[in-house]
């Protein structure tokens, strides 16, 4: 009897490889287990549930967008500078504190608004986004949002008027703020060290906006933008500080989806300039970008296929610098066979002259 080699290989069957469905769920159990540990370290450091609410928008067809999150936060302690200037916006917050927060996922939360209340549940990022049926007048009204083992808390909505024909769809970064956000480093920076009274205000867009909405007080104002909803309560306090009126935000959240491993950020400006168009089948807008990133391709896409919803699309161009920044910048594409006007400036008060040339300011 010839007997193997000690050394001779073995016919041991290897596992077959994850396939992507597997990874995907493998991905989400982890994401769970980390949501968990987080949750848990949360309890002990005394982190409270709070509900947030986001300013959003409805119809007087009868319909309001109703945005808010349910987040395990540290609170100030009572009586403290912190408490203070929490309460009267002066505080210097440092952008890593936006994201010590803890989503409590699908938790139930009630929703009034005009004497109707909607009970929903929170996404996995805490996060509330619905559709309440609700006739309302054109104008301000205010939904109270409540999730389950939290106060109370009110959002204000704008109710369009079904007649009003022109809205305002703008980007934050690099359009209305200057930020760096593409190169990397910087944008770890921008997001997680700087103080938020550092950032900057693009040079006349608030002004800019202000008058569009003088010259259009029945417009609406969509701030949409890939930021996370971490930075939301920022971005507000950016935005008020710097007179830029009103709006909604429309962001994005990190991680994972049903679907993806990441989201996708252009992804998410095509889905809601979609939803726009629908929601607002008469609505034609003044789409404003920058150079920066992708506005310009995404602007031209939404044109393409919506010509009559578009007004015109303004592009801020980036300075030499804030280009070097930002890892370059899109060229200057050929808009001559258009079916909407295109605008490009390097800031608000370039815009203002050429959308008077259209009759738009």
């Amino acid at each position: 009897m010839v007997r193997a080699p000690q050394n001779a290989p073995q016919n041991t069957p290897h596992p077959a490889p994850l396939s992507g469905r597997q990874l995907f769920r493998l991905a989400h159990r982890i994401s769970d287990t980390v949501n968990g540990t987080r949750t848990r370290l949360a309890g002990r450091w005394n982190f409270a549930p709070q509900t947030i609410a986001y300013q959003g928008y409805g119809s007087s067809t009868g319909w309001v967008r109703v945005l808010g999150r349910v987040l395990l936060t540290k609170k100030p302690t009572p009586g403290s500078r912190a408490e203070h200037a929490a309460l009267n916006g002066t505080q210097n917050v440092r952008g890593w504190r936006a994201f010590t927060s803890v989503p409590v996922q699908h938790t139930g939360v009630e929703i009034t608004i005009g004497g109707v209340t909607t009970r929903v549940k929170a996404d996995r990022g805490g996060l509330i986004d619905t559709v309440v049926d609700v006739a309302l007048s054109p104008g301000w009204h205010t939904a109270t949002l409540q999730a389950d083992g939290t106060e109370p808390v009110d959002a204000l909505i704008q109710v369009i008027d079904a007649n009003a024909k022109f809205g305002i769809v703008s980007d934050i970064d690099d359009t209305v703020m200057v930020t760096a956000l593409p190169r990397p480093f910087l944008a770890l920076w921008n997001t997680f060290v700087l103080s938020e009274r550092a950032r900057m205000a693009t040079p006349g867009m608030a002004v800019l906006l202000d008058r569009l909405t003088l010259e259009h007080p029945d417009a609406p104002v969509i701030y949409l933008s890939t930021g996370p909803w971490n930075a939301a309560p920022t971005l507000k306090r950016f935005l008020g500080r710097n007179m830029y009126p009103s709006g909604a935000l429309l962001l994005t959240d990190w991680g994972l989806t049903q679907d993806r491993w990441f989201r996708s950020g252009q992804e998410h400006k095509h889905r809601n300039l979609e939803r726009l168009a629908t929601e607002f089948p008469d609505m034609r807008w003044l789409l404003i970008g920058d150079n920066g990133q992708h506005d310009e391709q995404i602007y031209s896409g939404f044109a393409q296929d919506h010509g009559d919803k578009v007004a015109a699309i303004a592009i801020r161009q980036l300075s030499v610098s804030e280009s070097v920044f930002a890892g370059g910048h899109s060229e200057d594409g050929d808009h001559t066979t258009s079916v909407v006007p295109w605008i490009y400036s390097t800031d608000g008060a370039g815009m203002a002259k050429q959308l008077r040339v259209l009759d738009l300011l």
